[in-house]
Formats: structure tokens, C-alpha cells, sequence
């Protein structure tokens, strides 16, 4: 007995000088001892365990069982919502994860914009931002070769300012009316549930434009070494005004002051196996340990005279601005330095619209931003309910709306406000904003796509013969499972793209494809043959096709 106490208080001194020396211990990352830091934090219960009613749990009721079940009104507090745990997920973008920081402005911009939140060197804007792969489940992978997304909402004092980025500077397609069927051919397929690379190539072959995009993926920007070490773009050419009403035209862009770096194929899929969350945990572990991640946010401007006398579209979200057409100025630095407490309070229920923008920041005008409006809107009310800008994260500094009721959350909803416009009782008021421009450019647009653009990017942007390797070994892997006749068209439009782009995917597809082969084969029990007939099941079905 003397020799088992004896042991108990050795472990327990042992625990505790391990506990209070485990941060110089490498083994240890902030991500793995979140909940011991809680504890160290908190040495004494943070209080009394309640029911969502304030009522105290009694230490009875925490057992069930041979009990009045019925009775016990902490079982049903705890289980019946836990079947309304989870919102629907998000169509694209489901997986991610987020932090806290702020917005500093670094450059006199007021030349170009009178908003407030870019103007007055020194001044300091909170924000929170939204990391996300695009085409992932919730459970998926960060490390595929695919869109990396990056939603900065800034809380200004002028409402809330939504910057929503992509990893690349491009956009995949021009028209609104493409997205619904862009994110069918990426997503799982129906039957299989399976990625299949057969749907986007033939995607691709009928809409050239999603090209330009895809092989940006497929070159050495397509897998970020993490979210910290990538760039980040809002895609659109934004107008902006200034305080005399006059008007400039520019592309931001988050600049990563880590560095930009990327994985290989290789060395995404060994890492993927080992920690399929390798970009959360690396910017958590990071902010934790006070390596706070920045971008430098620019902005690529061109005049009002510029904007009409260029030889291209400059409003086209599918092609680089040329170079020698506009000049760059900085603006500032976006800073995270504080990880989220609540990933549902603070991430998943985040709502991020393009369409949430302020005075001195008209917007895009092109009629790919026109859609987005509607169906960001559309896709957070579905998600998050009607009232999602009155969710903790959402909500601006100031509101006053005459929006009522509906499902919470509600918050104060317009206490005893008057509840219509225009009213002689004093509720809110509309302002008129002078410097607000008088005239609206209006863009004309064509789904004619440049196969230029593409030569120019496996030329020029591919900027060295190892990197247009790597982008030609990427290319092949990704045609090595897709049906022969959609084969044809593809190879068929890369010659026409670049005749020594053709060429080299072909060879690197016969590559590909024994080195698929000979892998497969050394795989046991490795089926090489598809059934010789498929069930008819039409007959269990009706004739319609819903």
C-alpha cells in the first residue's frame, strides 16, 4: 500500500512539472495542447454547469439510467439539439478554417478612394478571415490541387467590407449561369461519389475559358505550402472614387510576407497522408506561437482614360492585366494574430459577399459580379436563415435597418423603432453622399475566349523548363483516367493552344499511363475488368427525368 501511494504522488509530481514545462518541449504543438491550456488558464471550473434555460445541473441528473428518464430535463436539454448540431454545408469552400486580426494602412491611397477604411496612415481596422480548399468536403484534404479560398470581412466604420480571394488571379469563367454546372462537373460524381476527372475535361473542351484557371492548378501554384505562403486575389476590377467624384480602376492583391512557396504532387500526397489538416494546424500553430501571418495588400491601378483605351478587356476576370498598362500602389497589411475560440461561432457561420462593400468602393461592374450579388445572398440565407448579419460574426459595427422579426437571431430588432420608410417619426434615415460618381461604365462582354491567353501563360508565366515539366507531368496525370473520346477533344485543343504543349502531353500521358498501369498491377486483388452487363433498372422508374 505505502509503495502504490508512493507511486501516485511521484506521478503526480512528475505530471506537474511536465504540464508546467511542456511548451520548451518540441514534442508539443499549440494545436495538441489546446485543451491543457485551457486548463492552465482556468485552474478551477469556470462555473456551474446549466441547462440552456439558466437552471443548475444537480449532479443526479448527469446518469439516466433505472431513473424517470421523462423527468429528467438535462437529458432532453442535451440530446434533442444535439440532432441540430450542424448547418448545411457549404456547396463550395465546405472545409476550412479561420482567424482574427487587423488592417493597417501603410500609403496615402486618398488620391484613389475616400473610404474611410483605407485612409489615415497608422489606422487599424479589425477583421476576421476565412481560409477554405474549394471542392473538399468537410472532412477532406487541404493538400489537393484545387482553389484555395481567403474571405476577409473588415469591420469598418462604415459597415462591413467583404473581400472574397481566390489563390489564383484569375477566375475560371465569365457568366453566372456557368457556376451551378462548373461546380457539378468538379464536384463527386453522382453515381460513384467519386472524383472523376472524365466530367471536367469535357467540362473544359466545350468551355475553353475554365482552361486559363486550370492551368494555373496544374503548375506550381496549385498547391500552396499552406495558407500562410500563399497570395490571394478578389478577382474583379474594382471602381473606386475619390472625394472629388473622380474614378480609378483596380485589381487587389494580398501579397503572402512569408514568401510564396509550394508542395509537388509528391510531396502533397505523402504529407496528406500523414495530416490531412496540414494547412489548419500549420496557421493555428503559428498565430499560437506568435508568428503572425501577414499580406501586404497592393493595388494595380489603371485612370478612366486608361480603362477605354487598352487593346483588351480589363474588366474580364478570366485574363491577367497586360503589363505596362497600369501602375502598382500599396495600400497596407493585413495581420492575423488571434486564432478563433469557436470554429461553428466564428467560421462556419461566418457570411461572406462580395456585394458588402462601402462608400469610396462602388465595385465591380462587370455581369459576373452582378450574379454573385444575388446568389452569395441566396446560398447564406439558405445556409444561415434571413437574419445571418445579425449573427455574432457577421454583424457590422453600426446597423439600423427596418428589417424585423423572422427567425433568430433577432438581437434588439429595431427595439421600438418605427418599422417602415418613410415615416414623420424619426426612425433611420437615408444620407446623400456627394462625392458619390455621377456616371456608370457600362461593359460589354463576349463568350468568345482567347486561346492566346493560354499560350501566353505555358510560355511566360511557366517560367522556367523544370516548372513547364512539372505542369506537363500535372497535366497528364489528369487525363490518364478520362474516356477516350473526351481524350481527343482535349488533346485536340492543346495543340491548338501550343503545338509543343500537344506534343508533350501526348508523350506525357503515355508516361502516365504505365506508370498508372504498373501500379495498379501491383496491387492485390486488383480488378481489371468491368462487368460484361449492367442490370436495366429503368423500369423501377418512372418516365420523367426530376
Amino acid at each position: 500500500m505505502k509503495l502504490f501511494i508512493t507511486s501516485i504522488v511521484y506521478c503526480i509530481i512528475h505530471y506537474g512539472k511536465s504540464i508546467k514545462g511542456y511548451e520548451n518541449d518540441t514534442i508539443y504543438q499549440p494545436a495538441g495542447m489546446q485543451l491543457l491550456d485551457f486548463r492552465l488558464e482556468h485552474p478551477k471550473p469556470i462555473g456551474v454547469w446549466t441547462k440552456s434555460s439558466g437552471d443548475p445541473t444537480e449532479i443526479r441528473e448527469i446518469h439516466t439510467i433505472n431513473s424517470d428518464q421523462f423527468n429528467n430535463q438535462l437529458l432532453l436539454d442535451t440530446l434533442l439539439p444535439f440532432d441540430g448540431e450542424r448547418v448545411p454545408e457549404r456547396v463550395v469552400h465546405a472545409k476550412g478554417t479561420g482567424a482574427f486580426g487587423y488592417f493597417e494602412v501603410t500609403n496615402d491611397v486618398s488620391k484613389y478612394t475616400y473610404a474611410d477604411v483605407f485612409n489615415g496612415i497608422g489606422k487599424r481596422t479589425p477583421l476576421v478571415v476565412r481560409f477554405s480548399t474549394a471542392l473538399q468536403n468537410l472532412g477532406g484534404t487541404d493538400l489537393s490541387r484545387e482553389l484555395k479560398g481567403m474571405a476577409v470581412k473588415m469591420y469598418t466604420e462604415a459597415g462591413n467590407l467583404d473581400l472574397t480571394c481566390l489563390h489564383t488571379p484569375i477566375y475560371l469563367y465569365r457568366d453566372p449561369i456557368m457556376f451551378p454546372q462548373f461546380v457539378h462537373a468538379f464536384k463527386r460524381n453522382p453515381q460513384t461519389n467519386l472524383f472523376d476527372f472524365t466530367a471536367p475535361w469535357d467540362f473544359m473542351t466545350l468551355r475553353p475559358v475554365l482552361l486559363h484557371t486550370f492551368f494555373w492548378l496544374l503548375a506550381d501554384y496549385g498547391i500552396p505550402n499552406g495558407y500562410r505562403r500563399m497570395d490571394a486575389f478578389p478577382i474583379h476590377t474594382y471602381e473606386l472614387a475619390n472625394k472629388h467624384g473622380e474614378t480609378h480602376y483596380v485589381r487587389f492583391n494580398f501579397r503572402t510576407e512569408q514568401g510564396f512557396t509550394f508542395l509537388t504532387t509528391a510531396q502533397a500526397t505523402a504529407i496528406s497522408g500523414q495530416d490531412p489538416d496540414y494547412y489548419v494546424r500549420d496557421l493555428y500553430n503559428n498565430i499560437e506561437q506568435k508568428n503572425f501571418p501577414s499580406w501586404r495588400l497592393e493595388m494595380d491601378v489603371m485612370t478612366k482614360h486608361d480603362i477605354v483605351n487598352v487593346d483588351y478587356d480589363p474588366f474580364d476576370v478570366t485574363r491577367l492585366w497586360k503589363n505596362g498598362t497600369f501602375f502598382t500602389v500599396q495600400i497596407g497589411r493585413l495581420v492575423l494574430n488571434q486564432n478563433v475560440e469557436n470554429q461553428f461561432r466564428d467560421v462556419e457561420q461566418g457570411a461572406f459577399n462580395p456585394a458588402h462593400l462601402v462608400p469610396g468602393i462602388p465595385g465591380p461592374i462587370d455581369w459576373l459580379f452582378r450574379g454573385r450579388r444575388a446568389a452569395y445572398r441566396d446560398t447564406q440565407n439558405y445556409r444561415l436563415g434571413r437574419n445571418h448579419n445579425r449573427i455574432f460574426i457577421n454583424m457590422p459595427r453600426y446597423a439600423k435597418t427596418y428589417i424585423r422579426d423572422g427567425k433568430p437571431p433577432v438581437r434588439l430588432n429595431g427595439r421600438d423603432a418605427p418599422n417602415y420608410y418613410p415615416n414623420s417619426f424619426n426612425g433611420p434615415m437615408p444620407y446623400v453622399d456627394e462625392k458619390k460618381p455621377r456616371d456608370k461604365l457600362l461593359t460589354l462582354e463576349s463568350n468568345a475566349f482567347d486561346l492566346n491567353i493560354l499560350s501566353y501563360f505555358y510560355n511566360h508565366v511557366l517560367e522556367s523548363e523544370v516548372h513547364r515539366q512539372r505542369f506537363i507531368e500535372n497535366l497528364a496525370m489528369s487525363l490518364v483516367t478520362v474516356t477516350p473520346p473526351v481524350i481527343e477533344k482535349a488533346l485536340k485543343l492543346l495543340f491548338l493552344i501550343d503545338e509543343d504543349l500537344g506534343k508533350r502531353a501526348l508523350i506525357g500521358l503515355e508516361v502516365a499511363r504505365e506508370q498508372v498501369r504498373a501500379q495498379r498491377n501491383a496491387l492485390p486483388n486488383n480488378p481489371t475488368s468491368r462487368p460484361v452487363s449492367v442490370p436495366n433498372v429503368e423500369s423501377q422508374y418512372p418516365e420523367t427525368d426530376c
